[in-house]
């Protein structure tokens, strides 16, 4: 089933890379309280994701602070070490966007927004999607029809939402 405005995040762990290795963040700890994004995208360094959608958020980010939003998450299907590289090449985490790993594709599955193109090399894998979570709770998702555009989920359109 896939989660709906109106629904509470599932309970997940995801990962981030900090200074000494791979660290766990819980959904509650990040979304549980106050407002925030978050956005799914397929995968670290692909078409899509690395020439539209990661750059449109990125480029929105102090937009999307001054509409009150305490935090912005990228969550893909990836290790913490591609995110945190993916994270460096796009300026993301000196723009406030925080990456998360959802490694074993837990939480993208329990969202009911997982995707396969197995000859892609994508087993798993997040769709492209936005939403704005208000303490812990979706308020507005948006779910892109096709892989390879971002015109519903991407900065512009987050703000749009805001």
């Amino acid at each position: 089933m896939t989660i709906s405005v109106g629904d509470r995040l599932p309970q997940a762990t995801f990962l981030t890379l900090g200074p000494d290795g791979p660290e766990e963040v819980t959904a509650e700890r990040f979304f549980g309280a106050g407002r925030a994004v978050l956005i799914g995208m397929p995968g670290a360094f692909t078409g899509t994701c690395s020439s539209a959608h990661l750059p449109s958020v990125v480029a929105a980010m102090e937009q999307i602070r001054a509409r009150g939003v305490d935090r912005v998450a990228v969550v893909t299907v990836n290790d913490p070490f591609v995110l945190d590289a993916w994270s460096r090449a796009h300026g993301a985490a000196e723009a406030g966007v925080t990456m998360l790993a959802d490694a074993d594709a837990a939480f993208t599955r329990a969202m009911g927004l997982v995707f396969s193109a197995p000859q892609r090399g994508l087993i798993d894998r997040s769709v492209r999607y936005a939403a704005i979570i208000d303490d812990g709770v979706v308020t507005e998702l948006d779910v892109e029809q096709g892989r390879g555009t971002c015109d519903m989920t991407g900065g512009a359109a987050i703000l749009a939402k805001l």
